[in-house]
């Protein structure tokens, strides 16, 4: 029991699952505190002025495939306090060398014609999921369970037998298809030979339609912004720069959820965990890091295929063979020549970002973790690659290697963006096994960081879920 004017509740950390967990408790009637290391909240999901001034960025997340249709943001009325979305007509797009692109537009019949041989083929991958988004997302973003639609995670699990580098040449007839599906597979964050490749390339496939890739009028900040808009409306408080370095510097409480990742709670638990819980944290697998560069241009991104324009969202990497080899690298511990990279084009879609006639773009690739090279010149040359005269409308640019986002966000350990390695181990048990892998074994103590189920992306249903856990047994 907690004395009076203490919480029911602290969240330490407040990114997009922190937030969420707040808004669950608070939502239940519980009194809750949110405390912040930075001095706004938001985590990665937050923007500012990199480069020049006018120009807004987007310092980690970008576009929001999950923000949108899944069951904690359903749940919340950010449209009242503030945010709206910007949807592309394409998801995303991905050029090649003889000056095309591959486009996947939000209309999956539209996606179908235009893919032409290989459209049979993507409508036999993705149709028996088209409608079904809601339901497909209500069991894979959640913990260990039993499936609410078990026939159609057989589907899935059926279309997913193969990693991507031979799934994309059973399904698709040209060079073409087999490249889109290299680049969504690039998404896990796992070598494209990796079983679990193709699940998520099949996922953000069917997000690409189910309900699109949006960014968010006024960057990521907006989504942050009617969050806490939102929960302050619940009476919950959010505190920033304030820092937990141990157990001592939070107040008494009911509970304490951490939306940290396990060696930040490690650190301020010290030896307050029981020694064998300690050791399966410890051994807690981060994946590779991210380098990211942002930049201040004089003008678009002057891409080769003009259906570039039509989306946000660029893969830049060539063919499947080449992606695969870029991603494989990073998993052997070195720094590709070609590395695949994700590109963002905001502004060509929210103008506001930048000065009038001026633009923002970011990009990042994958690396070792903790990586201490400058990849800045092989992700412009790439992109240069696809988009000749790119350099010359640089007029500002910030690289952020792992080391800056882990300053950033000290989640992101080693420049590790997804909260661990997408392993198939931990995938099934993040960050232990468990039936409840959130509550941690000391009383009133639980880690709802995407260190636990369902794992990385800005959806909040990390936190969520925690909540439910401990209100449910509580």
């Amino acid at each position: 029991m907690t004395g009076p004017g203490h919480p029911d509740a602290v969240v330490v950390g407040s990114g997009p699952n922190g937030l969420a967990a707040a808004v669950t408790l608070a939502r239940a009637g519980r009194s809750v505190k949110v405390l912040e290391a930075r001095q706004s909240p938001g985590g990665a999901v937050c923007s500012a002025e990199l480069t020049l001034p006018g120009f807004t960025h987007d310092v980690c997340s970008a576009v929001y495939p999950l923000a949108l249709d899944t069951e904690f943001f359903r749940s919340v009325p950010l449209s009242a306090h503030g945010l709206s979305w910007v949807f592309p007509e394409a998801s995303f797009a991905h050029p090649l060398d003889d000056g095309s692109a591959v486009v996947v537009y939000s209309d999956w019949a539209r996606t179908v014609e235009a893919f032409g041989a290989d459209g049979k083929g993507y409508a036999r991958l993705t149709g028996p999921f088209m409608g079904r988004w809601g339901d497909l997302t209500g069991d894979l973003l959640s913990p260990l369970r039993l499936p609410r639609h078990p026939v159609l995670l057989a589907a899935l699990g059926l279309r997913t037998l193969l990693p991507v580098t031979l799934l994309g040449r059973a399904i698709f007839d040209t060079p073409r298809g087999q490249a889109m599906l290299a680049g969504l597979g690039a998404h896990s964050i796992l070598p494209l030979t990796h079983p679990l490749s193709s699940a998520f390339a099949l996922m953000m496939a069917v997000s690409c339609h189910s309900p699109g890739w949006p960014v968010p009028r006024g960057g990521a900040r907006s989504v942050s912004s009617a969050l806490v808009s939102y929960l302050e409306t619940l009476g919950a408080e959010v505190v920033t720069s304030h820092e937990v370095r141990d157990l001592i510097d939070i107040e008494p409480c009911g509970a304490v959820f951490f939306d940290l990742s396990p060696a930040q709670v490690l650190k301020i638990t010290g030896d307050r965990l029981p020694h064998s819980y300690r050791r399966r944290l410890a051994r807690f697998r981060y994946g590779p890091g991210a380098f990211k560069v942002d930049w201040a241009l004089s003008g678009p991104i002057p891409w080769k295929a003009p259906e570039c324009l039509q989306t946000a969202t660029i893969h830049v990497g060539g063919t499947m063979g080449e992606i695969a080899r870029a991603e494989r690298e990073v998993w052997m511990g070195r720094h590709p020549g070609r590395p695949f990279v994700f590109c963002v084009q905001p502004s060509l879609f929210d103008p506001a970002r930048a000065p009038e006639g001026k633009h923002t773009a970011w990009a990042y690739c994958h690396v070792p973790n903790g990586s201490t090279c400058d990849m800045t010149g092989r992700i412009e040359q790439q992109i240069e690659r696809f988009a000749p005269g790119f350099r010359d409308l640089v007029i500002g640019r910030n690289a952020m290697p792992p080391a800056v986002i882990e300053l950033f966000d000290a989640n992101c350990i080693g420049g590790d963006i997804a909260g661990g390695a997408n392993t198939i181990g931990q995938m099934l048990g993040r960050p232990v096994c468990s039936m409840n892998p959130y509550a941690m074994p000391a009383p009133g103590m639980y880690l709802c960081s995407a260190s636990t189920p369902p794992g990385g992306g800005v959806h909040g249903m990390c936190g969520y879920h925690a909540a439910r856990m401990h209100l449910k047994g509580s």
